[in-house]
């Protein structure tokens, strides 16, 4: 259908004001004032590129498409970046949405462009991945290409905050996509690289898009309990402005309202009413030196009376990103609280700037920001380090844990200053200084006292951590550790251990089988024996072969089979019946206890072998010993070493009496048995009641005990394991 005449003119319109605003010419406008001429040319001729291949693509908006990379540009330029940074700004579709390819863009501008632009573009879609795989595995190229030029993540943010400011036009279902991945993704980036400027808009407009209700609610609220705010803050600008002068610091004071999105977090994080809420409405005292910084709070605290609890020291303890500033929070006019950030020129430029600040000065001076440029590679590399080898899926969501905005700063017992993110235990710290610390610790000392491992650690405690030669990652700790480097860490080692019980078992029950059919085991140390059966199963060595019998995905019978002389006749391949595997009740993750029949020592037991699982061991009289292959089952015996609890399932038939209850948990605690588990499935006529508990005990002979004691309460008619 052909375009209306008022559609036309409309787009016509929209593309005359974006054309004024991030036009060539509106670019080379803000260049010229930093950059020389022959690299404003070159800016210029990336441009005249972009719009030659980008030509008669266009945007949902309905403009051309050329003014996305150009605006894209344009929010780098006004951050002062580098010449190659906006060449590779406008260019940076160029691979992913043209014929053009990475070799021909390197010989027109150069492999460094190049390489930036090859870093921000898409993975191509690969066969059978879903576009959920394909955005993660795009995210692990952007984070590897971030390894070798930090710049690229500065192309990619003001990529999306480009696309965030002209979300409108797209369909809601994926404005709220593009939405929540800003906010969990890209925005927390923007942080933790420490590019202000840039985070803060990400947040308020994914805020908006994602909660439409509550962003609307929150801004007529904020505007209603503050009233006239430029007057409030034009006030406060100017008192506080004035008594620096009569004290004789230079400074600058600038005030601002403090963005949506994180009044909204602070409100939700802390459980706060907005009144509640301390820094809605923010001031920056920037000065020249640190001594002034000092000296500039107390003017601050002379003039508003401050918050007690409410001052933080961020220019003795920088923030991961380079970010350093004191912030103290006051109680201001009419009774409003107020933040005040102090800091200097310096620690302004990276505060707004972040890693970008490192370009906006000559590489290496004292200025250029290249602490936290140093910070942001060193981050980055550690997440391969850690993640490296992980599904795509899986790296991302270490990824975002490990994005934590707020942080703690504790102390090692030698006094090193130690930064996690907040709500971090003393697990994540030990893992945090070496992983042979965490591996092997057992509690902790938080200023001297005794604390458990999943205590949270606080700003200024001093963390000595206990270690035990024995002792071992466990699998809880993924219920409380914060830090995607602990998590990591503790999921390796039970993976391995896993790995480790699964060859064990593995052996054992191939060694079992090998016996039933009169074969010796030293045929498993018999390179020539072993060749072709580990060839039939596509096994690197007896160890795979082991692991894969623990786990269930080979039969243990099965393989024995391999290791008969061809001569030997059917009868002879199938033997005798093969001895039972004896269970100690300690082979771990790879040994499973039905829930159906809860078997414990003193029962007579079959195991199922269930893929992913190992064994699974069921009693003898359980329904689901009819279920199944037979060669999926194994004969099972408890060994005269066998320790643990094990759980065990009871039924209670009783009159309903006050205090029924309270006599039976105190009788199966007198017999030294606690319980897991109470369930009440119906109440019978009358005042009788039944009652299923799950309990531990050690065997048969420790629950018939807890039984007997159970039937002598006077109200109990019946007693019976399930």
């Amino acid at each position: 259908m052909e375009m209306s005449v008022i559609q036309r003119l409309s787009n016509a319109i929209r593309t005359q004001r974006v054309e004024r605003a991030f036009g060539i010419d509106a670019l080379c406008r803000v260049i010229e004032s930093y950059l020389p001429d022959n690299q404003v040319a070159e800016v210029r001729r990336a441009a005249e590129f972009a719009t030659s291949v980008h030509d008669g693509q266009r945007r949902k908006s309905g403009e051309p498409y050329v003014y996305h990379p150009l605006a894209v540009a344009r929010t780098l330029a006004e951050m002062r970046l580098d010449h190659t940074t906006l060449i590779a700004a406008i260019l940076h579709d160029v691979i992913e949405d043209t014929g053009i390819s990475k070799e021909s863009l390197a010989l027109e501008f150069g492999g460094e462009v190049a390489e930036l632009v090859d870093g921000v573009s898409k993975i191509d879609k690969i066969e059978g991945r879903s576009r959920i795989e394909m955005q993660a595995e795009s995210f692990r190229k952007l984070l590897l290409a971030m390894t070798r030029d930090l710049r690229v993540i500065l192309v990619k943010l003001a990529d999306r905050l480009h696309n965030m400011r002209t979300l409108d036009h797209m369909a809601s279902d994926k404005r709220r996509r593009i939405a929540r991945e800003t906010l969990e993704i890209y925005a927390p980036i923007a942080q933790r690289l420490g590019i202000y400027i840039i985070r803060t808009e990400l947040e308020d407009l994914a805020f908006a898009y994602l909660y439409p209700q509550r962003h609307r609610v929150l801004q007529q609220a904020v505007d209603e309990q503050l009233g006239d705010t430029r007057k409030l803050i034009r006030e406060v600008e100017q008192k506080l402005s004035m008594t620096l002068r009569e004290e004789g610091i230079g400074a600058s004071v600038v005030g601002r309202q403090k963005n949506l999105y994180s009044i909204y977090q602070k409100m939700r994080r802390k459980k706060l009413k907005l009144l509640k809420v301390m820094d809605v409405l923010g001031f920056r005292v920037i000065v020249s030196k640190v001594d002034d910084c000092y000296r500039a709070l107390g003017v601050v605290h002379h003039v508003y009376k401050p918050v007690p609890g409410e001052f933080d020291d961020y220019v003795a303890n920088a923030k991961s990103n380079g970010y350093q500033s004191l912030h103290t929070s006051c109680v201001g006019p009419q009774g409003h609280k107020i933040e005040v950030q102090i800091r200097t020129r310096d620690m302004h430029h990276v505060a707004e700037s972040g890693i970008a600040a490192h370009w906006q000065y000559k590489a290496g001076s004292r200025d250029g920001g290249v602490a936290p440029q140093v910070r942001a590679r060193e981050w980055v590399s550690s997440l391969f380090d850690d993640y490296g080898s992980s599904s795509p899926m899986d790296f991302i969501e270490n990824v975002k844990v490990d994005l934590f905005p707020d942080e703690v700063y504790v102390f090692t017992p030698k006094g090193d200053i130690r930064r996690l993110p907040r709500g971090a235990t003393p697990v994540d710290f030990a893992y945090a200084v070496h992983s042979e610390l965490g591996d092997h610790c057992v509690a902790a000392r938080l200023d001297g006292a005794l604390e458990p491992l999943n205590s949270l650690l606080g700003n200024g405690q001093t963390v000595e951590i206990i270690t035990a030669k024995h002792a071992r990652p466990n699998a809880a700790w993924l219920n409380f550790v914060k830090t995607a480097k602990a998590r990591s860490a503790i999921r390796t080692y039970l993976r391995a251990q896993r790995e480790d019980e699964a060859v064990r078992l593995g052996r054992r029950l191939l060694e079992i089988a090998l016996r039933g059919l009169s074969i010796p085991a030293s045929v498993l140390k018999d390179d020539d024996a072993l060749a072709p059966v580990l060839a039939a199963y596509k096994c690197a060595d007896i160890e795979e072969l082991y692991a894969d019998i623990g786990v269930g995905q080979r039969m243990a019978t099965l393989v024995a089979r391999h290791f008969l002389p061809q001569s030997d006749s059917d009868a002879a391949r199938e033997g005798g019946q093969a001895p039972a595997l004896a269970i100690e009740g300690t082979e771990g993750l790879v040994l499973d206890y039905a829930r159906c029949c809860h078997p414990i020592p003193g029962d007579e037991i079959r195991g199922h072998v269930s893929v992913g699982r190992g064994i699974v061991v069921h009693r003898i009289e359980c329904r689901s010993h009819t279920k199944g292959r037979p060669q999926d089952w194994v004969p099972l015996a408890w060994s005269d070493k066998v320790q643990g609890d094990f759980l065990a399932e009871i039924h209670i038939q009783a009159i309903n009496k006050r205090g029924l209850l309270a006599k039976v948990t105190a009788e199966i605690a007198a017999a030294e048995s606690s319980i897991e588990n109470v369930q009440m499935p119906e109440r019978g006529s009358g005042e009788a009641t039944e009652t299923r508990f799950t309990i531990t005990v050690k065997d048969r002979v420790h629950l018939a005990r807890v039984i007997r004691r159970l039937r002598r309460i006077d109200w109990v008619e019946r007693v019976s394991r399930i």
